[in-house]
């Protein structure tokens, strides 16, 4: 029992390290990309996207090469997708006076569409791995399906969005205006080595957690490491939605989906055994489905717009986004270890 303590309290010293140090690093990425002239560029904008996933990428990157357990690798992604989704549920509870998607644009259909695609996608090739694989030499088929589809994804979004974003960096930016190139830097570098390092321990203490618990890692993956690594995202979303940018806010957590599909093919490629997803369970087309309904319904809320609200905190959209995350983790505890 004095293992299973020690082994949780190394998981939430994890948590709190990457949730600071990711939201230290959204910040000063911001800093540098204004005071380097990036702000308002597409340069700028891959800089943050990239930082704010960071977590993601370490852990998925460790967890394939240094651990080999490519189950907490893919779960780790595709439950961070679920979980961005969840976190709207808390924007629209933090909403005051009416519904989340009634204020936000409804441009944001475009990149929760472009999610759909790309998240659908992945899920119908973990069906479809031992009935229909088509390989080029170590990678599946759909990694250079999802890099391109990717690229195109974020030419559309960055035509659509550019002058909105543009606006919101420029105003982010601004919050900071006494501290130095060199200092931000400085900062970020050193917030980057903390992710980086606890990155790359993560998977290692969650095999402890699963092996201890008598659990999967799948469930460990899809759950729990997925959790950790989207604290960056809960946190830049909540700053964002204070700072009056609530339609950036949105285009975080959307983006961010988009985002982890291309680290699961990069990771495809790092991965040398072979596709990485034959090496997978099956249960994470589950997680796929549930994060492609879990879009479908932020669609139908943005086109919708519903102006009443149940429990009046919160409509009945973010009931449907939690409802579908409270399936996905009871399946995913019975039969995670399938």
């Amino acid at each position: 029992m004095s293992n299973a303590w020690l082994i949780w309290l190394e998981f939430s010293l994890c948590a709190m390290l990457i949730g600071l140090a990711g939201t230290q690093l959204c910040r000063y990425a911001n800093i540098i990309a204004d005071k380097t002239g990036l702000s308002g560029s597409w340069i700028g904008l891959i800089l943050l996207a990239t930082v704010t996933s960071l977590p993601e990428l370490i852990t998925g990157i460790s967890a394939l090469t240094l651990a080999n357990v490519p189950n907490i690798a893919v779960g780790s992604l595709l439950g961070s997708c679920i979980f961005n989704l969840v976190i709207l549920v808390v924007l629209d509870y933090l909403v005051r006076g009416e519904s989340l998607y009634r204020r936000a644009s409804p441009s944001h259909i475009l990149s929760a569409g472009f999610g759909v695609i790309l998240i659908g996608f992945v899920g119908l090739n973990v069906l479809l791995v031992d009935k229909a694989s088509f390989n080029i030499a170590h990678i599946g088929i759909y990694t250079p399906a999802i890099v391109l589809f990717y690229i195109v994804a974020m030419r559309a979004l960055y035509i659509h969005e550019r002058a909105r974003v543009k606006e919101f960096v420029e105003k982010v930016t601004d919050r900071y205006p006494n501290m130095t190139l060199h200092q931000a830097y400085r900062r970020y570098l050193l917030s980057a080595l903390v992710v980086i390092a606890t990155g790359i321990y993560l998977p290692f203490v969650g095999t402890q957690l699963a092996e201890v618990m008598g659990w999967h890692n799948t469930f460990v993956g899809t759950l729990f490491i997925a959790g950790i690594t989207s604290l960056p995202e809960l946190a830049v979303s909540i700053a964002a939605f204070r700072m009056g940018a609530l339609d950036m806010a949105i285009a975080n957590l959307l983006g961010s989906n988009l985002f982890n599909i291309l680290i699961l093919a990069l990771e495809d490629i790092i991965y040398l055994s072979g596709p990485l997803i034959t090496y997978t369970s099956p249960l994470h087309a589950f997680s796929a489905l549930s994060a492609v309904i879990m879009s479908g319904i932020v669609i139908v809320g943005l086109v919708y717009r519903p102006s009443t609200r149940l429990f009046i905190s919160i409509g009945w959209v973010s009931l449907s986004l939690f409802t579908l995350y409270l399936l996905n983790t009871y399946v995913f505890f019975l039969h995670g270890g399938e």
